[in-house]
């Protein structure tokens, strides 16, 4: 099955998950699992948040920007594939200068 993000309208959630500014994302939900293409802008996050019966894979297209994962920070860049475990928590900071293009997979949600 494809999924072509450009036929998915592209939504603002602003503050997402208590974050800064907003996220912008062609996101495709199945019922189960949620799948989407992001954008934060530059000084936008996505809230510091827990997993708790899912976790995420966080595929970073371009840009970049920093997670601050559990007690620890990461950078992340082109290339880089976050991922936070169930139970665990994290957040995504774009504290770059360009927009940070990302893939996000949230299984069984």
């Amino acid at each position: 099955m494809n999924i072509n993000f450009d036929d998915i309208k592209k939504e603002e959630f602003a503050n997402f998950k208590g974050g800064e500014g907003a996220l912008l994302a062609h996101m495709y939900f199945d019922g189960n699992n949620r799948i989407l293409h992001g954008t934060l802008n530059p000084g936008s996050t996505i809230g510091y948040h827990k997993h708790e019966g899912n976790c995420e894979m966080i595929y970073i297209l371009s840009g970049e920007g920093k997670v601050l994962f559990d007690e620890s920070e990461e950078r992340v860049k082109p290339g880089i594939m976050h991922y936070c475990p169930e139970n665990h928590s994290h957040s995504l900071i774009n504290d770059g200068s360009e927009d940070l293009i990302f893939v996000a997979v949230v299984p069984k949600q």
